[in-house]
């Protein structure tokens, strides 16, 4: 069972490509994919629990799949790229954290160039500095 703590990193500001609450996120992935379970949750960086069995890798794409499935059936603007970054926790939790020893922490961004986004959190140093198998990213 894989376990993904999501975040929202919405870097398109328009009218026609509106934030989420975690509620309206939680429903609407759970509404486009049938492999994913999720609950929203009330934290202030963290959105969205979601569980599976699929791997992480696949459970990134089928996550990043549902997404653009809810926005479209909104009718929401879909010029943009979305992207999944994803690191595995791999020391203790934080009290109270959703994010758990062994849950991944995934950040799903839409920008309209995600390799100037991804340049600019230094994603490549990020990404080194983790084992290999404990970070992944996933475009669309």
């Amino acid at each position: 069972m894989q376990f993904f703590v999501l975040s929202h990193n919405l870097q398109i500001h328009s009218e026609s490509v509106p934030s989420f609450t975690p509620s309206e996120l939680a429903e609407g992935l759970s509404l486009h994919s049938d492999h994913i379970n999720t609950n929203a949750l009330n934290h202030p960086h963290w959105m969205v629990l979601v569980e599976s069995d699929l791997s992480h890798q696949e459970l990134a794409r089928e996550v990043v799949n549902a997404w653009k499935k809810f926005r479209n059936s909104l009718g929401h603007s879909m010029n943009h790229s979305f992207i999944a970054l994803g690191g595995r926790k791999d020391s203790k939790a934080t009290p109270g954290s959703p994010l758990q020893e062994g849950y991944w922490g995934v950040d799903v961004v839409e920008c309209a160039n995600p390799d100037s986004f991804l340049k600019s959190i230094n994603w490549d140093a990020l990404k080194a500095s983790r084992p290999v198998d404990g970070v992944f990213e996933v475009r669309d």
